[in-house]
C-alpha cells in the first residue's frame, strides 16, 4: 500500500504542471450557484423591509432640547401603542 502511494506521489511531484481540472471547476461552479441563491434571497428580504413613516430630522420629538441624544429618542421604533 505504501509503496503504490509513494510511486504515485513521486511521479507527480516530477510533472511541473498544475492545472484545476474538473474538481476546480466544480468547486467554482458551486460557489456561483450558492451566490446566485444568495443574492436572491437578499433581495427578497430588502424588498420586506419598509421605510420609516418619519421624515427624517425628528420634529416634535426633540422638543426637550437634547438635540436627539438622549437614550429614549435613539430607541424609539416608530410604533405607538394603543391608549387603553
Amino acid at each position: 500500500m505504501f509503496g503504490v502511494l509513494a510511486a504515485v506521489a513521486a511521479s507527480s511531484s516530477a510533472s511541473n504542471d498544475v492545472e484545476p481540472g474538473v474538481l476546480g471547476f466544480l468547486v467554482v461552479a458551486a460557489i456561483g450557484v450558492a451566490l446566485v441563491f444568495l443574492m436572491r434571497s437578499m433581495n427578497k428580504q430588502f424588498r420586506k423591509i419598509t421605510p420609516n413613516p418619519e421624515p427624517p430630522g425628528g420634529g416634535a420629538q426633540d422638543s426637550g432640547g437634547s438635540g436627539g441624544s438622549s437614550p429614549e429618542s435613539q430607541h424609539q421604533t416608530g410604533r405607538q401603542e394603543a391608549p387603553k
